[in-house]
């Protein structure tokens, strides 16, 4: 599993790169939210992947940020007909925040904007997301005069990734609590979830 390539930017389109990583030249496939946030050809780079393994080919999805890769991730797990390529048009047609009020507020309109998205695929990201999983409830909590800062935040931040990982909210929250007294004020999100990783996987 791939999970990050770091290297020199070769090649930039609005929906793919290539990154040259040790003298490899890894084609990876982009949401414009992260296009917009690549430097200039001939830079460095980082980018966070998905490797998706079909029965014909191999695919490396990337991201700019932890955030977009977990929302990637949760579409094409838990919301039935959403395969890598509609979940790339969600990131690239809707800022993160935009897309996670719209599932909070069951906003189809806004959501079906996207191009590629009917009025169908958006009901039932909206449906999927907000009674299967709970998510939406999380998003709603972590969002606006709700806003938890510090720690908190980023507890919720890793409720959220291993949700996107496959695991049931109440899991996800039991092993978020199970590991606060390994974890301190100055844990980052990515700490928290290694921390929870462990606990699930043990």
């Amino acid at each position: 599993m791939i999970t990050f390539v770091e290297g020199i930017l070769e090649e930039v389109l609005p929906n793919t790169v290539v990154v040259n990583a040790g003298g490899i030249g890894y084609q990876i496939l982009i949401p414009l939210s992260s296009y917009n946030k690549l430097p200039s050809i001939g830079g460095r780079v980082r980018m966070l992947t998905h490797h998706h393994v079909r029965e014909d080919a191999q695919v490396l999805y990337g991201f700019s940020s932890t955030e977009e890769r977990d929302l990637f991730r949760l579409l094409i797990a838990h919301v039935s007909g959403v395969g890598p390529k509609l979940a790339l048009a969600f990131l690239s047609g809707m800022s993160i925040e935009e897309f996670k009020g719209a599932v909070v507020t069951s906003d189809i309109t806004a959501i079906s904007k996207i191009s590629g998205v009917g009025k169908k695929t958006a009901e039932r990201v909206v449906l999927e997301l907000k009674d299967k999983l709970g998510v939406a409830a999380e998003w709603e909590a972590a969002s606006r005069e709700n806003a938890p800062t510090g720690i908190d935040r980023h507890l919720h931040d890793a409720v959220l990734a291993l949700i996107s990982l496959g695991y049931k909210q109440v899991d996800a929250h039991k092993a978020v609590k199970a590991v606060l007294t390994r974890i301190s004020a100055e844990s980052s999100a990515e700490d928290v979830l290694r921390e929870s990783l462990k606990h699930l996987l043990t």
